[in-house]
C-alpha cells in the first residue's frame, strides 16, 4: 500500500486527505507542527479575523451545510468548520501534533525529518503549509530596543491590554484593514503607518437568521444558487485583473466612490488614494475602516520610517512617534515557498536553491521535474486575485489523489521537464498581460516575476485538473 505524508493540516492538508481516502488510499499521515489544526485560521486569532470570500463559497462543495452564522464568517467558525469536516471524514484520526518538519530526502522513498530529530518514510510526500503561514517582518533598524510591547497580527498578544495605550500599527494589509476597526475605541491614540493605500471595496455582510438557516435546511437549492451567484462574481473579478479593463474600472470606481462617501476630509482622502491599478496589490472589502481612520484618535501616517526607537517609530522627517505599542499588519512571507523546510529530489537537488533558483514554478502549481513523487498543495501561481481557494484546493486535491492511486509499490511518478517548462512559459506569458505585473505586490518577486497568482479564471483550472493527465508524467 502506498505511504503518503502530508505536511501540514489546514484546508489544504484536510482537503487532500479527504480525497485520497476516497480513492481507496489509507495509509496517511499529516504532520503538523502545532498542537491543534487548522493553518491560517489556527493562527490569527487578532480582533476581527475573519475571511474576506463569503462562506458559501469559502467551503469545501461536498460539505456545505454548515450553520453558518453570518455570509462573511469570522475565525473561530472557519475553524470549527474545518475541524469537524476533518473529524466526519475520519481524517483527524491521521493527524501527528507538535511535529514540525526540517527536511525532506528523496532517495526512492521520501525521507523526513523533524526538527526534534524524529525520522519518517513516505512513497508519496504531499506539502500542504499553504502560502499564508509565516508572518513576515519589516527590516526596520533598532526593532530590538523598543522598550514597549511588539508584536505581529497573526501572533497577537492577547494578554496585552490595549485600553488607554498609544498604539503604531505598521502596514495596512488584509489584516489591518480588519482589526483596526477593533481596536480604535479602546486604545488612547493610534497611529497607523502606511507605505501604500490598499483599494476598499464595500463588503455585504450580513446576518443569516433563523430563516435563512431553515431555507437552506429544507431547500438545498438556495444555499447552492447563492454559492454559484458568489463564484459567477468572483469570475466576473477576475476577468478584470486578467485583462478586461471595462470590468477592472467598474470595481475600481466603487472603491473610490466608497473612499469619498466615508472619508470627507480631502487632505485625507487623498492619502488614502491609491496610486495604482486597482487588482495590483489584493482587494480588501471593509464597511468600518474608512470610518475608524476619521475618528479623533487615529493619524494616518504616509511618510517613511527609518527606524524603530525604544520609544517608539522615527520617521524620514525625523519626527520620533511615541507609543506604547507596535502592531505589524505586514502580511506573510508568500514568497519563499516551503520555507523553512529543506526539499531534496532527484540527484540531491534542492528544490528552493536548485529548481527554483529564479522563482517558484510548477507544473499546475502541483509537480516539479526532479522531485518524484513529491505533490503540492496550494503550489505557485494558484493563489487567486479574486474567488475562492478552496475552489482551488478541491481541484489540486483531486488531481493529486489520481495520481496517487495510479501508483504500485515502488513506483514513482515525475512530471516531465518539457511538460513543466512549456507551462511555465504559458503562465509567465499571460501573466504578462495581467495587472499583477503593474505594481509591486506579494505576488511579485523582486525580479518581477509573478510566482502566486493564476492567470485565468478558476473554471479553466478546474478543466485543466479533470483528468489525471499521465502522459505529463514519466512511471518509473
Amino acid at each position: 500500500m502506498t505511504k503518503v505524508g502530508i505536511i501540514g493540516s489546514g484546508f489544504a492538508g484536510i482537503g487532500v486527505a479527504i480525497e485520497l481516502r476516497r480513492a481507496g488510499v489509507t495509509d496517511i499521515t499529516l504532520l503538523e507542527k502545532a498542537a491543534e489544526m487548522g493553518g491560517v485560521w489556527r493562527e490569527n486569532t487578532y480582533p476581527g479575523a475573519a475571511c474576506d470570500v463569503p462562506s458559501p463559497l469559502y467551503s469545501f462543495s461536498y460539505e456545505p451545510n454548515h450553520p453558518w452564522q453570518q455570509r462573511y464568517s469570522g475565525q473561530a467558525e472557519i475553524r470549527e468548520y474545518l475541524t469537524g469536516v476533518a473529524k466526519k471524514y475520519g481524517v483527524d484520526e491521521h493527524i501527528r501534533y507538535q511535529t514540525e518538519v526540517a527536511t525532506a530526502e528523496y532517495d526512492g522513498r521520501w525521507h523526513v525529518t523533524t526538527t526534534d530529530g524524529e525520522k519518517f518514510e513516505f512513497d508519496v510526500l504531499i506539502p500542504a503549509v499553504g502560502q499564508l503561514s509565516r508572518p513576515a517582518l519589516p527590516d526596520i533598524p533598532g526593532m530590538d530596543t523598543f522598550q514597549g510591547r511588539m508584536f505581529h497580527s497573526a501572533r497577537w498578544d492577547h494578554d496585552h491590554d490595549l485600553a488607554g495605550k498609544r498604539v503604531a500599527v505598521i502596514g495596512t494589509g488584509a489584516s489591518a484593514i480588519q482589526f483596526v476597526p477593533r481596536i480604535q475605541p479602546l486604545v488612547q491614540t493610534l497611529k497607523l503607518f502606511q507605505r501604500t493605500a490598499p483599494y476598499v471595496l464595500p463588503k455585504p455582510d450580513r446576518r443569516y437568521g433563523r430563516w435563512h438557516q431553515e431555507l437552506f435546511r429544507r431547500f438545498p437549492q438556495a444555499r447552492m444558487a447563492g454559492r454559484g451567484g458568489i463564484w459567477a462574481i468572483c469570475e466576473i473579478m477576475t476577468k478584470g485583473w486578467i485583462g478586461n479593463q471595462v470590468i477592472a474600472k467598474v470595481f475600481q470606481g466603487l472603491a473610490l466612490a466608497l473612499l469619498r462617501l466615508q472619508v470627507r476630509d480631502r487632505e485625507l482622502r487623498a492619502k488614502l488614494t491609491p496610486d495604482y491599478p486597482a487588482g495590483c496589490k489584493r482587494i480588501l472589502f471593509a464597511n468600518d475602516y474608512y470610518p475608524a481612520l476619521t475618528k479623533p484618535n487615529v493619524r494616518l501616517e504616509t511618510t517613511r520610517i527609518t527606524e524603530i526607537t525604544p520609544r517608539g517609530v522615527r520617521t524620514e522627517d525625523g519626527v520620533e512617534h511615541q507609543v506604547d505599542t507596535i502592531i505589524f499588519g505586514t502580511g506573510f512571507d508568500t514568497k519563499d515557498f516551503l520555507a523553512p523546510i529543506e526539499i531534496r529530489g532527484r540527484d540531491g537537488q534542492d528544490l528552493r536553491t536548485d529548481a527554483w533558483a529564479k522563482g517558484a514554478r510548477a507544473y499546475l502549481g502541483i509537480s516539479v521535474p526532479g522531485f518524484p513523487n513529491l505533490f503540492l498543495m496550494y503550489g505557485p501561481n494558484t493563489n487567486l486575485g479574486g474567488g475562492s481557494i478552496i475552489y482551488m484546493l478541491e481541484r489540486q486535491a483531486r488531481y493529486i489523489a489520481r495520481l496517487v492511486r495510479y501508483l504500485r509499490p515502488g513506483q514513482s511518478l515525475e512530471v516531465r521537464s518539457e511538460v513543466a517548462e512549456r507551462f511555465d512559459e504559458e503562465m509567465q506569458r499571460r501573466l504578462a498581460d495581467t495587472v499583477w505585473t503593474s505594481c509591486d505586490s506579494w505576488y511579485r518577486t523582486s525580479s518581477g516575476r509573478v510566482v502566486s497568482n493564476w492567470p485565468g479564471l478558476v473554471s479553466e483550472y478546474d478543466r485543466r485538473t479533470r483528468t489525471s493527465d499521465r502522459a505529463a508524467y514519466d512511471l518509473r
